[in-house]
């Protein structure tokens, strides 16, 4: 079996803490969680089609954020971005990478209701970035899956 890669678009939610409803119900608590996983799982359906993944995976992912209206200049210059601004996404608000991840395997399991692999147990590693976008790559996020060998 060899990569299974595609791209996600969409904007990135971190899996954060749940809420209890009482008599052991729990929800997420951010509303964007579903949106993201749903983006994540249907670009994952149009990219394989195979039976799930029941070996061990590394997964490779890069996060793309919209940048901030703060990073470009003003006037006839407004396209350009500033010499200060960041090459990172660092931003709280755009989640750690750790919850992001979550959010994004759990999307990939068939155990949540993916398509690549059987459980999000399967990831032994993981090489991910948080970037910001632009023209080649908007929000989103650029996925590859790939067994591991023994």
């Amino acid at each position: 079996m060899t990569l299974i890669s595609f791209r996600v678009d969409g904007i990135p939610a971190p899996q954060g803490s749940k809420r209890s409803l009482g008599n052991g119900i729990m929800i997420e608590s951010s509303k964007k969680v579903r949106p993201w996983r749903t983006d994540v799982k249907e670009a994952a359906k149009a990219a394989y089609q195979g039976p799930p993944i029941n070996q061990p995976v590394h997964i490779t992912v890069t996060f793309w954020f919209a940048r901030p209206k703060s990073h470009y200049r003003t006037g006839r210059y407004s396209h350009l971005l500033k010499p200060n601004a960041p090459m990172w996404a660092t931003s709280f608000t755009q989640g750690d990478l750790d919850k992001l991840l979550r959010s994004t395997f759990d999307a990939l399991s068939f155990m949540s209701g993916g398509c690549i692999i059987r459980d999000d147990s399967l990831v032994v590693s993981v090489k991910a970035t948080k970037k910001y976008a632009c023209d080649r790559f908007p929000p989103g996020a650029s996925i590859g899956v790939a067994p591991v060998a023994d």
